[in-house]
């Protein structure tokens, strides 16, 4: 219904004579991103993501793009029941969870035939009731167990909340909490206390080191081409972890930034990772042939986090952060691709 609401009030940017056939259907949405931390929204970003400036070019971008709250897991619940938080019940991060009797987007395209899959963050309830696992989960927290797969998908590679955005799993053993250099080989470590979980309910234990966007995309990618060999729709919801706290980047994403301190290095090189596992997802969709009609989505779940003169995040020229129910806090990056229905190089004023 969002997407009818939306594209019914701008007609002038949609191919008129188009009509697809039950699209594909793919929601990228980032952690923490700011307003002002892209290009193709602040053209004073020192952040480098040519790979979303050129999905921002080749589609529709939103300039009034609204979370529905200034933090992670309402705005999260809204995506998938189009309600707003204060109606299915999740008012702040890390309280209640999504309840079965919520009619979830993967529940309706499940049962009209799509592959449905979800990979990276989750946020929406506890995904163990067995062993203690990041935020909430297990045995304490059973009345919020409530894992994707409980929700109409078929596949899952997710966690409960947030990891570290490279080597996810672990941390030095003394940290910030906020952002270090990838550990070396022998330098000592502690497990960060999260896992990834799939839609069995079991832990993911495989393919799990470097950069955190490209181990989610590793798993996304493949389900996308099966459902494509199968020729059947599909939604990926693909939530990155990037650029929540704590930001860990590759020193190869590092050294694109050498005049940075190291917060800022850790920061932007983690949202170029995600950048090239943007493209790198743009180029699959090309080379399976079905780019045309695939909505490819892309947003952010709040503002920036950290005060605005003391974390690298940027809300550009809005007032308010992540937390604020000023412009900074839940007006944030909104892009979508789909050639088949929407022009290259569209952009809205329409708030959405």
């Amino acid at each position: 219904m969002f997407l009818i609401a939306i594209l019914g009030m701008i007609p002038s940017q949609l191919h008129a004579e188009s009509k697809p056939n039950r699209p594909n259907v793919i929601l990228m949405m980032c952690d923490d991103l700011g307003y002002g931390d892209l290009t193709c929204f602040n053209a004073d970003s020192p952040i480098k993501t040519p790979h979303i400036s050129e999905m921002a070019a080749a589609g529709l971008k939103f300039n009034r793009f609204y979370a529905a709250a200034p933090v992670c897991s309402p705005t999260r619940g809204s995506c998938l029941t189009g309600r707003h938080p204060y109606r299915y019940g999740i008012y702040f991060a890390n309280q209640g969870h999504l309840k079965h009797k919520e009619i979830a987007l993967p529940e309706l395209l499940q049962e009209a035939g799509y592959a449905t899959g979800h990979f990276g963050k989750w946020h929406l309830g506890t995904l163990t009731t067995d062993i203690k696992d990041a935020n909430r989960g297990g045995p304490k927290n059973k009345q919020h167990f409530s894992p994707p797969q409980q929700h109409g998908y078929d596949v899952c590679f997710v966690t409960e909340s947030k990891v570290p955005t490279f080597d996810p799993l672990i941390a030095p053993q003394k940290n910030n909490g906020k952002a270090w250099d990838p550990l070396e080989e022998g330098e000592k470590s502690k497990d960060y206390g999260t896992h990834y979980w799939n839609e069995r309910g079991e832990i993911v234990s495989d393919n799990l080191s470097g950069d955190d966007s490209q181990l989610i995309m590793d798993r996304a990618i493949p389900f996308i081409e099966k459902a494509t060999q199968n020729d059947q729709p599909f939604l990926a919801v693909i939530w990155f972890h990037a650029p929540h706290l704590p930001v860990v980047a590759d020193r190869k994403y590092q050294q694109i930034y050498p005049e940075a301190s190291a917060y800022e290095r850790n920061y932007y090189g983690c949202v170029s990772a995600l950048d090239d596992q943007v493209g790198r997802l743009r180029q699959s969709l090309r080379e399976l042939q079905v780019d045309q009609n695939t909505m490819l989505w892309f947003c952010s779940d709040n503002g920036p986090e950290g005060q605005a003169n003391l974390a690298p995040g940027s809300a550009g020229i809005l007032s308010g952060r992540k937390r604020s129910l000023l412009e900074g806090g839940i007006r944030v990056p909104g892009l979508l691709e789909w050639p088949a229905v929407v022009e290259a190089g569209s952009v809205t004023d329409f708030a959405a």
